[in-house]
């Protein structure tokens, strides 16, 4: 009964999350069952482009380093933010979701080519992070019960706090100009005067993630309903 609870609520969790944060939650307990190590895991050009190791470009978004505070902490964010967005920003869009991922995971990926940067991950959360705080303005938000500021003040407190915990500050900036990149040419410039949308999901996303909207007008042909055509002739 409780497996049946558990794998009920795991469905119910938009699919974008829920196939990141369980690549995100499987690739740590890989590394932690020593079934693969960091070092392989890890953002390397040199490894990448000479050496063909193409999975590197995934895998460095999905270590949020060992089973700890870190981890946990970077877990939560990513999982919430990322969960919130799916299911308002972009629900019944998860291909436009999807869009996201890979302009942010691309602009990542460029910046860590001039920026030593081994792991993406946290620099995506932070990027998801803004984007969400951007598009809620005026929620009120509240940092261990001891900050009170507005959503769009969030990345900047968790730049702060993770200088504080002594990781550099860079991951989260860079995080934080990806999202403004995103949030600056999804929801700005196409309001603007003249403004232009440049962003566009690929048809082939749109079918694969979205569903398919039932069309209040259509009646079902014979052979749609149960039971198929009726092949008995009236004499």
């Amino acid at each position: 009964m409780a497996y049946q609870t558990i794998r009920q609520e795991y469905l119910q969790i938009p699919i974008v999350t829920r196939v990141y944060s369980t690549a995100c939650i499987i690739t740590t307990l890989s590394v932690h069952l020593d079934i693969v190590t960091p070092f392989q895991l890890y953002f390397n050009p040199k490894l990448i482009f000479e050496h063909y190791q193409l999975w590197r470009i995934c895998t460095t978004f999905l270590f949020f380093g060992t089973f700890g505070f870190n981890f946990l902490f970077n877990m939560i964010f990513t999982f919430r933010y990322c969960r919130m967005l799916e299911e308002n920003s972009f629900r019944g869009r998860s291909s436009d979701f999807v869009m996201m991922f890979l302009f942010g995971g691309t602009v990542l990926v460029i910046c860590a080519l001039f920026v030593n940067l081994l792991f993406l991950g946290q620099a995506f959360t932070i990027m998801l992070v803004y984007v969400w705080s951007r598009r809620n303005p005026f929620v009120r938000m509240n940092f261990f019960g001891v900050l009170n500021f507005q959503a769009p003040y969030l990345p900047w407190v968790l730049l702060g706090f993770s200088v504080l915990i002594g990781n550099t500050i860079w991951v989260d900036l860079i995080g934080i100009v990806v999202g403004h990149t995103y949030y600056f040419l999804e929801d700005v410039l196409p309001n603007q005067p003249g403004g232009l949308k440049l962003l566009k999901t690929p048809r082939i996303l749109k079918l694969l993630f979205d569903e398919v909207a039932e069309d209040p007008n259509y009646v079902a042909l014979p052979e749609d309903q149960p039971g198929g055509f009726n092949w008995r002739r009236n004499n």
